[in-house]
């Protein structure tokens, strides 16, 4: 029997300057560098020269990010964010590890828009943009919201809240608001 993944091993973005990417990922969020590799494969037809970066999560997950050498592969491979909040990465930190953030994100200067908090009743949510545009969400669960018995029925009923919603019911079923 196949088994279901056991962690995200690593979710990769690229960056243009990798070192303002070091320090808003290390010295602000607080995600250690673990790994850089310095590399030239043939990727896409061509000889591409690149350093990818590992910031490492506590489950030995990582945010990795490539900065290209030519200035054309920079172009060609982005980074390109979309302009909506809709598109971001969600780390769950636990209420000491947010408020830290958050301080290092005021003490860094770094302000509204390009931070906020997002009280969802079922977390807290602390959003910050980094370097190039990409949000980072750093989430603080409701300790309600995340009871086993909670989780348990959410995923008991959660095929059924989903044919609802598309059938056109968008009665919202967050009970924390």
């Amino acid at each position: 029997m196949a088994r279901l993944p056991t962690r995200l091993h690593h979710t990769a973005y690229v960056a243009k300057n990798l070192e303002n990417t070091r320090k808003f990922y290390e010295d602000i969020i607080g995600l250690p560098l673990m790994a850089t590799w310095c590399e030239s494969d043939e990727l896409f037809g061509e000889v591409r020269t690149y350093c990818h970066c590992f910031f490492g999560l506590e489950d030995g997950s990582a945010l990795a990010f490539f900065q290209f050498a030519s200035p054309g592969d920079a172009a060609r491979f982005g980074p390109k964010m979309p302009d909506t909040p809709f598109h971001h990465i969600a780390l769950n930190v636990d209420p000491e590890t947010q408020a830290a953030v958050q301080a290092r994100l005021a003490a860094a200067g770094i302000r509204e828009p390009d931070t906020y908090v997002l009280e969802h009743g079922y977390c807290r949510s602390l959003y910050a943009v980094d370097p190039d545009g990409m949000i980072v969400e750093l989430t603080c669960d409701l300790p309600a919201a995340v009871k086993a018995d909670v989780v348990e029925a959410r995923r008991a009923k959660a095929h059924r809240e989903l044919a609802r919603w598309l059938g056109g019911d968008h009665t919202s079923n967050n009970t924390y608001r």
